[in-house]
């Protein structure tokens, strides 16, 4: 069995019970819910005892246990045709130079990880119409200047 055809699996589980996403992830727990959905549609792994508690849920083989376990091959095609994760991804053409500037002015020479992250969503009424508020935090990874001397810094924190 290939990756692609246990996400299948698992949604076709999913329709057929009824379940939802939110059910889900309360049954499994363990990490945020978006990491969970995110490695029972094939993006992210399960530690061991949150693949075991997934495989127990949809009735998993051992075999398929294991798949969830397994660090996947991540991402998607480029860009990407669903409109709303192309929304995504318009944010990040449109608004990514402007979020690159203001946070090297911040805090220099370097990345916000997308692995020590944290995301929190939230639905926020709204008079318009419902609002989605995605909020992001993640680390600060300063280039590093690999072979500096002669006084420069070896990495690229705000200079002063």
């Amino acid at each position: 069995m290939k990756r692609e055809e246990l996400t299948e699996k698992i949604l076709d589980i999913k329709r057929e019970k009824g379940w939802t996403w939110k059910y889900i992830t309360e049954e499994i727990g363990g990490m945020a819910e978006v990491l969970i959905v995110g490695a029972l549609l094939g993006q992210h792994k399960l530690v061991k005892p949150l693949a075991k508690k997934a495989a127990t849920l949809f009735g998993l083989s051992a075999a398929e246990e294991r798949m969830l376990n397994e660090v996947p091959m991540r991402g998607t095609q480029m860009p990407p045709t669903d409109p709303l994760i192309y929304r995504f991804f318009e944010l990040v053409m449109v608004n990514g130079p402007a979020w690159k500037a203001l946070i090297e002015e911040e805090f220099g020479d370097g990345i916000m990880s997308a692995i020590d992250f944290d995301m929190v969503m939230e639905r926020l009424p709204h008079e318009r119409g419902d609002r989605v508020k995605i909020s992001m935090s993640g680390k600060f990874l300063p280039f590093k200047y690999y072979g500096a001397e002669q006084g420069i810094p070896e990495y690229g924190f705000k200079e002063s």
